[in-house]
């Protein structure tokens, strides 16, 4: 039996005794009866409230859970795929900041830039490749 069910059966009860609020006793009693069926109508209203959005945060749950698989799994393949790919095409150079010291990391791309910054004291640093620093007989030393 719900609440507003068992404050109606009271009321019915009420009025199959024939219930007359004539003194102030009676009358206090009609007004709380009219309370609890007030309180009763708003309970079941917030459950009724409370069911819908469980079942609506159920259902966000859900689709986000397959945007986020969604998402990750083609992360981890774009990941795998740029990883693959730095390995084989680009080489990096090692620079180091002639004001901080800090060891930078250069594609070959960052050494045709004019303005290459320390990411650390953002210092500009000068770039100068040495070819070949492997012996003293190979033509790229020219």
């Amino acid at each position: 039996m719900t609440l507003t069910e068992k404050t109606a059966y009271i009321k019915g009860l009420m009025e199959g005794l024939d219930f007359k609020a004539d003194t102030p006793e009676k009358k206090i009693l009609a007004a709380v009866i009219d309370l609890l069926d007030d309180i009763a109508i708003a309970v079941t209203e917030a459950e009724e409230d409370i069911e819908y959005l469980n079942d609506y945060v159920e259902e966000l749950d859900s689709d986000l859970g397959d945007v986020e698989s969604e998402i990750y799994e083609c992360d981890d393949d774009e990941d795998e795929d740029f990883d693959d790919e730095d390995d084989d095409d680009e080489d990096y150079y090692e620079a180091v900041c002639p004001k901080c010291g800090e060891v930078i990391y250069l594609d070959e791309d960052l050494l045709e830039c004019d303005d290459i910054l320390c990411p650390q004291c953002g210092e500009k640093l000068i770039c100068e490749l040495d070819e070949c620093d492997c012996c003293d007989c190979c033509d790229k030393n020219d």
